[in-house]
Parts: structure tokens; C-alpha cells; sequence
């Protein structure tokens, strides 16, 4: 390993913390207060550096497996991303922006790169190719959802449930990331999708909550 990939390494890892030590603290902190506000952005920008830094390692050394890892990277980045963005769209009347439309093309590609691979993997006997098409699928999915959400007027409230959906989505990836390279007594699927399994029902209910508390009812 030469001195500039293991400084990218290095990087990658303690940006990695970062973002879960922030994740948690938005999740735990009171929504909307000071110390959820910061928690927050740690999580986001740690998560850009995380995601930068794993394109810098596939660029360094383009493995197959780390190709996989980088388009994850952008994968989680962009649900951390888009769960800060919803923030500037509060009212029906504020339009997705050209960076919104920049980074859901990027989190689209992204997507139907990890449907490629995951195919390949399949085809060649690979079991691992489980995983792979298990978040190529999740990502197409939001990519096309969110394609027909930046055409529409949001509904009022609407954006407190995305903001709590899109980062966890983006928080599950991470920890993911890091299940899979330290909790190695478990089989390399079970490492990756163990955080889904867990993770979804509790995103889909507190979704739905903050739909019934901040939604168009709620305010009738």
C-alpha cells in the first residue's frame, strides 16, 4: 500500500466514526435543536468525505470489490444528502434546485452500476451478488420515486418524515459499511444486510408517524 492510499484510507476511516457518531447524535437529540442541527452536518459532510475518499480508493486501486464499495459510498451519501436538501424545500412552492437534480442523476447511476455488478457477480456464481443487487434494487427504487417527488408540489409537512427517512437510509448504509469490515464472526451477507433488516420497519414507522403528526390532517 503506497503513502497516499493509506492516508485516503486513513481519512476514509475516521470520517467513517465521524458520521456514525453523528448520525446517532442527530438521532438521539431533539429535532430541531442546537445540538441535532450540528450532529447533523457532522453526519453529512462526514459522509461527503466518506464517499469522496472511496472513489479515491477504487481510482487507486480498481478492484471489482472496490468498485462495489464506492458506488455504495455514493449510494449513502446521497441519502444523507437529500435528507439535508428536503430542508430548503419546506413550502409546496420550493422547487428541487440543479443540485438536487445533479446528485439524484449521480445516486441513479450509482444504482444501476450496483444492479450491473450485482448481475456479473450472479452470473459468475458469486453469492455475494445477493447483496449487491439487494441495494441496487433499494436505489433504483428511490431514484425513480424521487424523480416523480421533484416533478410534484410537496405536501405541507412532508419534508419532517424525509428528512427522518433519508438519513437514517443513509445512517443503515454506514453502518453496514461497518459491519461488514469488523463484525467478521458473521457470513459477509448476513454482515451487509443485517442493518436493513432492522432498519426499515423502524424507518417506515417513524415515517408514517411524522406523516400523521405534521401531515395535511394535522393541521385541520
Amino acid at each position: 500500500m503506497t503513502l497516499v492510499e493509506a492516508l485516503t484510507l486513513g481519512t476514509h476511516v475516521v470520517a467513517g466514526f465521524v458520521a456514525l457518531g453523528g448520525g446517532l447524535g442527530a438521532f438521539v437529540t431533539a429535532k430541531g435543536g442546537r445540538r441535532h442541527r450540528q450532529s447533523g452536518m457532522a453526519y453529512v459532510y462526514a459522509m461527503a468525505v466518506v464517499s469522496g475518499t472511496s472513489l479515491a480508493l477504487y481510482a487507486l486501486d480498481p478492484t471489482s470489490f472496490r468498485l462495489f464499495l464506492s458506488l455504495v459510498a455514493v449510494f449513502s451519501f446521497y441519502f444523507a444528502f437529500s435528507g439535508y436538501r428536503v430542508l430548503s424545500r419546506k413550502r409546496p412552492t420550493d422547487a428541487p434546485e440543479r443540485t438536487d437534480w445533479v446528485a439524484l442523476g449521480l445516486f441513479g447511476a450509482a444504482s444501476v452500476g450496483l444492479l450491473i455488478v450485482g448481475t456479473l457477480w450472479y452470473l459468475d456464481g458469486n453469492g455475494f451478488a445477493t447483496v449487491i443487487l439487494v441495494f441496487g434494487g433499494l436505489g433504483a427504487t428511490f431514484a425513480v420515486g424521487d424523480v416523480r417527488s421533484f416533478r410534484t408540489s410537496p405536501e405541507p409537512g412532508e419534508w419532517v418524515g424525509q428528512n427522518v427517512i433519508r438519513m437514517g437510509a443513509g445512517y443503515i448504509a454506514a453502518v453496514s459499511a461497518f459491519s461488514a469490515v469488523n463484525v467478521l464472526v458473521l457470513p459477509a451477507v448476513v454482515r451487509w444486510l443485517w442493518p436493513t433488516v432492522l432498519g426499515t420497519p423502524l424507518l417506515v414507522y417513524l415515517g408514517r408517524r411524522y406523516r400523521r403528526r405534521f401531515g395535511p390532517a394535522a393541521s385541520q
